[in-house]
């Protein structure tokens, strides 16, 4: 099973960091399910996927998580405009 950790840009142009195995399926909980989507997501849709990364295990995805998570936000935004997904 492969993990990925992505970045979410926020409709209030916020970041959110998270990991998940089905990249599809977290985006629609993120924009339309009330108990499965994070906290921080559920007042601030809707949400676009701008970054992800696959990782091998969810132990290399909650590190590398962690790391971009600790990243200021313009470092952030570079990693995202390098690697576009969308």
């Amino acid at each position: 099973m492969t993990w990925k950790v992505y970045i979410l840009r926020c409709a209030d142009d916020s970041l959110y960091t998270g990991i998940t195995t089905d990249i599809c399926r977290r985006l629609d909980e993120h924009n339309a399910d009330n108990k499965k989507g994070a906290r921080y997501t559920r007042v601030r849709r809707p949400v676009k996927l701008v970054y992800q990364e696959e990782c091998q295990n969810r132990a290399e995805a909650s590190s590398r998580e962690y790391q971009l998570k600790k990243l200021p936000r313009n470092e952030k935004l570079k990693l995202v405009s390098i690697n576009t997904t969308s």
